[in-house]
């Protein structure tokens, strides 16, 4: 849209680089300046004011009471389930198990598991397909895939958390916590299928693994992940049911707390004031009371010259 004159109307040319209209003369940058200062400052304080009420509405709705205190640490909390073993097939050859770095089980550990398949993710399918997928591999590499997508779902309640601050009585979170708590169920479902199925199997080979004479299943660890998403469920339902407060009421709080705050430092500012006059009288009768006595002194002086 091409640039006008804001006093005439008239239309400007890219080639017009004086300040003044052609037409009218006025100096346009600083026409009427201001009525536009005081529209932007009018827009300014729209701005802030709409920035200020977004902004004590994620922290109410994120930290605004006890019980939204609690849903944040037990949003973090289940991960230490993702940590501790989900399950395990153990055998006379190589071992394998479901958690992070291996410290709770006796062989490769996840970490190990997924270096492993996406090096070289043929060889597992292979195998798999070997099996008719119906096998301990498969099984096993079904639970991974479940116990991925479980903490998939409680990521993404985490930060729905986050997202969903304008509503606050948002129950999107309740519903991620259940697909984790789903998925976490199904994973241990497979954990468990996998060491049924592993005994059967005799000898075989997962991926690059050699296992011979392999036992497993489901092991403690998926109880505390499933307890700790099931207490972060808990938590998130409270939070739908509580009472929560509207943007108005926020917004009252927080105008109530400004006015508060600014009377504060007017009467901290008076009372500086006043402190400011008492020391400047008590300095002024100072100075007089040490001019009577110079001037007392001087007096006294001549009375003893005569």
């Amino acid at each position: 849209m091409a640039s006008k004159c804001p006093n005439c109307g008239r239309t400007l040319k890219w080639y017009d680089f004086k300040a003044e209209c052609k037409d009218c003369g006025v100096s346009i940058p600083n026409f009427n300046w201001e009525a536009r200062l005081e529209e932007d400052a009018e827009l300014s304080e729209k701005k802030f004011a709409k920035f200020y009420r977004t902004l004590n509405m994620f922290a109410y709705s994120v930290w605004g009471t006890k019980l939204r205190i609690a849903r944040i640490i037990m949003s973090f909390i289940p991960i230490i389930g993702f940590i501790v073993p989900w399950g395990a097939l153990k055998s006379e050859g190589e071992s394998v198990g479901i958690d992070v770095i291996g410290i709770f089980t006796d062989g490769q550990s996840l970490i190990k598991l997924f270096s492993s398949f996406f090096g070289n993710s043929g060889l597992y399918f292979t195998n798999m397909a070997y099996e008719g997928y119906s096998g301990p591999i498969t099984y096993t590499m079904l639970g991974v895939l479940f116990m991925v997508l479980c903490l998939l779902m409680a990521v993404i309640a985490f930060f729905m958390i986050l997202f969903t601050n304008k509503h606050p009585k948002s129950k999107l979170m309740v519903i991620f916590d259940c697909l984790s708590i789903a998925c976490a169920v199904v994973s241990g479902v497979m954990f468990v299928l996998a060491g049924k199925a592993a005994p059967a199997a005799n000898a075989f080979n997962f991926g690059e693994y050699p296992m011979i004479n392999a036992t497993g299943g489901i092991m403690w660890g998926i109880f505390v992940a499933i307890a700790l998403l099931c207490a972060a469920l808990v938590i998130n339902i409270l939070v739908a049911k509580a009472p929560a407060k509207t943007h108005e009421q926020l917004e009252e709080e927080r105008l109530a707390k400004k006015a508060a705050k600014e009377e504060k430092e007017r009467l901290a500012a008076i009372e500086k004031e006043k402190a400011k006059a008492e020391a400047e009288k008590k300095a002024k009768e100072e100075q007089e009371r040490l001019v009577e006595e110079a001037r007392a002194k001087l007096a006294a002086d001549k009375n003893k010259k005569k």
